[in-house]
């Protein structure tokens, strides 16, 4: 039986800035040049492109990569493109998308849609590492405030492909039609005084019963006693707390036992002294999100040793660059001939989808 096609998002999706991309102010130079020299010339050398990435990867920015060669080619209807999907797992150097035609109808292009692939795809695969870790439990993806605004939409979409369950604004979600996640933050505590059961009480009071409050108790350094004083005020309205001691602070509760581990920052320690106080006092369905330094290895090491955390939120280590997710572009056949630089070839994948 034949597979389901699968849809790609939609070009409008993604808001190009359309007329700048064609007139080449997001191309590296040389590639602009490069067209404009072949059409003095009166040149148009019919190419096959062949992308791929240097490293075993969670495929995404393709649909945006496709988006641009849609919207910002001369002539798309001139182009045949083959690719994988969003979502898709690959290995180095499989080739992820091929364009033929000719060649000045896209040659300006490259950097765009290189760009997509390699930051869509690190996010991607840098969250399903860390999802992976903690699976089954979730993770949130909070790394809005480690990078610029305008690329919000973007990451959060990888995000979403690596496997989060969440992200952080609503900007973040619009892709794949969620919303924002958001927990109780210290801001507003500070904004009530440091008073952090009476923060979660108006928030519960002037917030609609869907959103799931989760509230920050490490503002007073002493994450037992605030989690205790918030799940006793809110009672069953109370979702989660959150853990997020500064990596240069210890928690009061875990002073006691200090010379036996690294006490600082969000710990196994913390996790389940808090769990415990929450259990004891009749608060077991009161769930614990721990942030504040989590990667892949953290969230391991509490996998590993059982903490008894609900949730994860992580934030810069899924945007910053752990692996070689750089994709490369290569022109292996120009007019039917062979026409790689030493080193390339072309390698053709079944897996490809004619795009339409």
């Amino acid at each position: 039986m034949k597979e389901a096609r699968r849809e790609r998002l939609p070009p409008e999706t993604f808001g190009l800035p359309v007329a700048e991309m064609r007139a080449g102010v997001y191309s590296d130079k040389y590639f602009v040049r490069t067209r404009d020299v072949l059409r003095a010339e009166g040149r148009r050398p019919h190419v096959l492109m062949q992308v791929f990435c240097k490293a075993d990867a969670v495929l995404c920015g393709m649909d945006e990569a496709i988006a641009i060669l849609k919207r910002a080619s001369d002539d798309f209807s001139a182009l045949n493109v083959q690719a994988l999907h969003d979502g898709d797992l690959v290995a180095p150097i499989e080739t992820v998308m091929t364009i033929e035609g000719p060649y000045d109808v896209f040659a300006n292009l490259e950097t765009l849609y290189l760009g997509a692939l390699a930051r869509g795809t690190r996010i991607a695969t840098q969250t399903r590492r860390v999802v992976d870790a903690a699976a089954p439990k979730d993770v949130l993806f909070f790394a809005a405030r480690h990078d610029h605004y305008a690329v919000q939409a973007s990451d959060g979409y990888a995000a979403h492909v690596g496997g989060a369950i969440a992200v952080s604004t609503d900007a973040g979600a619009q892709r794949w039609g969620g919303v924002g996640f958001g927990t109780v933050p210290h801001a507003a505590i500070a904004a009530y005084r440091g008073d952090t059961a009476l923060t979660a009480a108006k928030f519960a009071e002037h917030l609609p019963e869907s959103v799931q409050l989760v509230v920050l108790v490490d503002f007073e350094n002493d994450s037992v006693k605030t989690a205790l004083e918030v799940a006793r005020a809110l009672g069953p309205r109370l979702y989660g707390v959150r853990l997020d001691t500064s990596g240069t602070l210890v928690d009061k509760s875990v002073m006691p036992a200090m010379g036996q581990f690294d006490p600082r920052g969000v710990n196994a320690r913390l996790v389940h002294n808090v769990r415990n106080a929450l259990d004891d006092a009749g608060f077991a369905s009161v769930r614990i999100v721990a942030s504040g330094g989590f990667g892949v290895d953290k969230v391991r090491a509490f996998e590993s040793d059982n903490v008894p955390v609900d949730a994860y939120g992580v934030g810069s280590s899924l945007v910053a660059n752990h692996g070689d997710f750089d994709f490369t572009a290569d022109v292996v056949l120009t007019d039917a001939k062979p026409s790689a630089k030493v080193g390339r070839t072309l390698i053709p994948n079944p897996r490809l989808e004619v795009v339409e």
